[in-house]
C-alpha cells in the first residue's frame, strides 16, 4: 500500500468520491460542502491524500489552506467545519496567502476500517502538510463514539478521558497519540437544514413531533419544528491541534 497525494495521480480523481456508505445520508447535505468538494482536486490537489492498495482506493484524506491570525495552540472558533471552508474558498478567490491547514476530513472504506489505516492517514497528513511549509495542522474532529451518546454535551464528552489520560473517544484518541492537542470545542462547525420530508428521506425517521430527534449517526439531536416545517442540525465538532515541529513556518 502507498500513501500519495493526488497531485501525483490525478487519474485517480474520480476515486476519491467512490466510498459507498461512509457516511450517514443528511451529512452529504451540508451546503457548505460545495465550496470546497466541488474544485477540491483541482484546486488543492496537493492537500487530498490517497492510499492505494491493489490498485484500489481503500483510504481518501482531504486537507485545505487558509489564513488566520489568532493562535491555534490557545483558542480556535465557534465555527469548526463550515467554518474553514468558507473561509478558505473566500481567501483563495481573493489571492490571500494561507498560513496553516485544517484537516476535513478523513475517510476509510468500510471494508478496511479498523485496520489501523486511520493513523496511518493522519501520519501521512501531517508530513504532507509540513513538506508543503506550513507549522500548524489543525482538524474539526467528529468524535466518532459520540453518536452513541447524542444527549451528552460535546463540553463533557470532549475531555472524557481514560485511566491512561489518553481520550476515551476512539478517532480523538488517534489524534492525540499522533502529537494533537485538544484545544477546544467548536460548536457550530456544521449546519444542515432541510423541510420535514427532506429529512424523512434522509433518515427514515417520521419527523412529525416537535422537539429533538436522534437521527442514527448524528452526534447531537436534530431539532424538529413540524409547524414551520422545518428541522436542523447543528453539530458541534472537535478542535485539535497539531504542531509540526520539522516544518518551516511560511
Amino acid at each position: 500500500m502507498e500513501i500519495i497525494t493526488l497531485a501525483s495521480r490525478p487519474d485517480l480523481a474520480e476515486a476519491l468520491f467512490a466510498f459507498p456508505g461512509a457516511w450517514p445520508p443528511f451529512m452529504y447535505e451540508d451546503p457548505t460542502s460545495d465550496l470546497y468538494y466541488d474544485d477540491a482536486a483541482t484546486a488543492y490537489p496537493e492537500f487530498v491524500m490517497l492510499a492505494v492498495e491493489g490498485g484500489q482506493v481503500v483510504a481518501r484524506s482531504f486537507s485545505v489552506p487558509f489564513r488566520w491570525d489568532g493562535d491555534p495552540a490557545t483558542e480556535l472558533p465557534e465555527g469548526g467545519w463550515d467554518w474553514v471552508i468558507r473561509r478558505a474558498h473566500a481567501q483563495r478567490t481573493a489571492g490571500i496567502q494561507a498560513n496553516l491547514v485544517s484537516a476535513l476530513e478523513i475517510t476509510i472504506q468500510v471494508e478496511h476500517r479498523g485496520t489501523g489505516l486511520a493513523a496511518l492517514m493522519l501520519g501521512a497528513m501531517r508530513q504532507n502538510v509540513a513538506r508543503l511549509g506550513f507549522a500548524d495542522l489543525v482538524a474539526p474532529v467528529r468524535p466518532n463514539g459520540k453518536p452513541s451518546h447524542p444527549d451528552e454535551p460535546m463540553d463533557a464528552y470532549a475531555w472524557r478521558a481514560r485511566d491512561d489520560g489518553l481520550p476515551e473517544d476512539a478517532w480523538l484518541r488517534v489524534h492525540v497519540r499522533a502529537g494533537g492537542r485538544i484545544v477546544n470545542v467548536a460548536h457550530l462547525s456544521m449546519t444542515i437544514a432541510g423541510t420535514l420530508e427532506q429529512w424523512r428521506a434522509w433518515s427514515g425517521l417520521p419527523f412529525a413531533v416537535s422537539g429533538p430527534v436522534h437521527v442514527p449517526g448524528a452526534l447531537v439531536p436534530v431539532v424538529c419544528e413540524p409547524a414551520h416545517d422545518f428541522a436542523v442540525y447543528v453539530e458541534p465538532n472537535v478542535w485539535v491541534h497539531h504542531r509540526l515541529p520539522s516544518a518551516a513556518s511560511r
